[in-house]
């Protein structure tokens, strides 16, 4: 199951407007990804997109305001991801700052509810009496439940960025960047970070209305560790708009600011604050909030995040920790089941095919979207895992994860179109999505996707082009360019971290553990270096001389000044 991949050098013209705090080899990386200068380079706050170009702002912060002038329940509703959990604890946070008094917040259940503001997680909610529902990360495909809480005669705000269909759903204001007429400048907004927009658009409002005095209102940017983490684990483009408020976040975070719930789960997740990056946001942090929307209940990562009390943080935050030791030995076992159901399709080795559909009735649903992407990964192919949506269902949960330039959302629109009626629903990005779909039609839908990749598939999007940096001449290895190619971020989706590629000679190797390779290495005229591959060890020795694409970063096993290559990709030259 191994894919062709190529290293491709990216272009790369540095000019002269840079100053000299920026070092040479930052500024050839920055460069290399479309910067020219400093200031877009690494945006901040100051140059954020003013909200005014979102479409349906004067209509949700005047729900918002007369709700807070009134005193009415404002009931915000998540989701079971970190992007809906973390956005659900902005519209918390913020609009108690900004007054609010009945502010209270729910989530629905996957196994319970499935997605979103359902007809049946509004049947429960009733017993809470709210009087404004705000949806957080979803909403613009919740038809029936937006309908169903309009019957019960509450107001209707939703807050999204997933893509609208053919049409919108009967809210009574709806802010959402990718809905059709929306004039702002950003489509690239997670839904923690369109929550955030509303919420300074509702402070500017209030101010303008003389309910602050002379005092301007909250600081919302206290809010912005959320903002960050939301929107680094939603993997929406890093933009200049996305990358001034993560790092805005990550500053916040790295000085000991973040909220009680977030920083606990850094400790908890054996991560060094005043170094957070990105990437440890990504694959330490985001996972364990993750983790209680994929087998237990998001809820409990909402409480992590709004509690304020250190110590109750911290126990909130083992326990997410150890959900998330469960569903990594779930997720293990999926993926070994998907690997071994792979092998078994007919065509596998002669014909490999263009996309996959995979289906386990004994599959846990909320862990499928991660088998969809490990198995993308690998195959460098679009992938569709399915799994009942709870025990014995007839109902099928189906989490599509994608290829660059194959857009999933739009592919299965095209599958809609082609074969309406198959699926019962469907939502997502360019990248992910999600649908569900009667088991009964799931030999139907595999065949109707498949044949969707071959109509929109091309071979050139087939091939698994990793984007290099170039190579390191032998000085550069230096604990200081490491610590700045660490620090120089954020970095993420098209704002790629960097990457190097060259030729090293093996000096020795070992195993670590069952998967992992560890090498010492040497580039032509230059001194060892200790080098990692994560996943590496496949039983076959590494050969003695390689060319490899890397990171380099600082060796925080070693500590001191030591650095160590991150290998990511590696052909034997042999």
């Amino acid at each position: 199951m191994s894919v062709a991949r190529r290293i491709q050098r990216r272009d790369c013209v540095v000019g002269e407007d840079w100053p000299d705090s920026v070092p040479p080899l930052l500024r050839r990386v920055y460069s290399a990804r479309g910067a020219t200068d400093h200031a877009s380079a690494r945006p901040r706050l100051a140059g954020l997109l003013p909200p005014d170009g979102l479409l349906g702002l004067d209509a949700a912060t005047s729900l918002l305001a007369d709700a807070i002038a009134d005193d009415r329940h404002i009931l915000v509703v998540g989701d079971f991801d970190c992007d809906g959990a973390t956005a659900c604890a902005v519209a918390v946070r913020g609009l108690r700052m900004l007054g609010a008094g009945r502010v209270s917040h729910a989530v629905p259940n996957r196994m319970v509810h499935g997605y979103g503001l359902s007809p049946a997680l509004v049947a429960e909610l009733a017993a809470l009496q709210p009087e404004l529902l705000v949806t957080v990360d979803h909403g613009i495909a919740c038809h029936a439940g937006i309908a169903a809480a309009k019957a019960h005669g509450w107001q209707v705000l939703v807050t999204d960025h997933h893509l609208p269909g053919d049409a919108l759903p009967s809210a009574d204001a709806i802010v959402n960047p990718n809905q059709r007429g929306d004039g702002f400048g950003s489509k690239m907004l997670a839904g923690v970070g369109v929550i955030f927009y509303v919420l300074l658009a509702l402070r500017r409002r209030l101010r303008e209305a003389g309910r602050f005095g002379d005092a301007g209102g909250p600081d919302l940017s206290t809010l912005l560790d959320l903002v960050a983490v939301g929107t680094v684990a939603d993997l929406v483009p890093l933009d200049a708009n996305n990358r001034a408020l993560v790092s805005a976040g990550l500053r916040r975070l790295r000085a000991g600011h973040g909220c009680a719930g977030l920083q606990a789960l850094i400790e908890v997740s054996r991560r060094r604050a005043a170094t957070l990056s990105a990437a440890d946001i990504g694959f330490a942090v985001a996972p364990r909030l993750n983790a209680a929307g994929r087998l237990e209940d998001m809820a409990l990562g909402i409480e992590c995040l709004l509690c304020d009390d250190p110590t109750q943080a911290r126990e909130l935050a083992a326990v997410l920790d150890g959900i998330n030791a469960e569903r990594r030995a779930v997720q293990q076992q999926m993926v070994g089941e998907a690997e071994a159901a792979l092998t078994a399709v007919p065509d596998a080795a002669t014909a490999p095919r263009l996309a996959h559909c995979l289906f386990d009735a004994r599959w846990h649903p909320g862990v499928i979207g991660l088998v969809a992407s490990k198995l993308k990964e690998r195959l460098h192919r679009p992938v569709i895992a399915f799994a009942p949506s709870e025990p014995g269902s007839p109902l099928l949960r189906g989490s599509a994860r994608s290829i660059p330039g194959f857009h999933i959302r739009d592919a299965l629109a095209h599958v809609h179109a082609m074969r309406p009626g198959l699926m019962d629903r469907f939502g997502g990005h360019a990248m992910a999505a999600g649908l569900s779909l009667p088991q009964a039609h799931f030999d139907a839908f595999q065949a109707a996707f498949l044949e969707a990749a071959g109509a929109l598939l091309t071979p050139d999007l087939l091939l698994d082009t990793i984007g290099s940096d170039g190579e390191l001449p032998v000085d550069a290895f230096q604990f200081d360019n490491a610590c700045a190619l660490r620090d120089g971020g954020p970095w993420g989706q098209g704002f790629p971290e960097p990457l190097f590629d060259g030729e090293f000679a093996v000096l020795s190797w070992r195993p670590v553990g069952t998967q992992h390779l560890k090498l010492e290495l040497a580039p032509a005229g230059g001194r060892p270096l200790q080098a990692i591959e994560f996943g590496g060890w496949t039983g076959t020795p590494p050969g003695s001389r390689i060319h490899i694409a890397y990171r380099l970063a600082p060796d925080d096993y070693r500590g001191g000044d030591a650095v160590q290559l991150v290998v990511v990709h590696r052909e034997s030259l042999d």
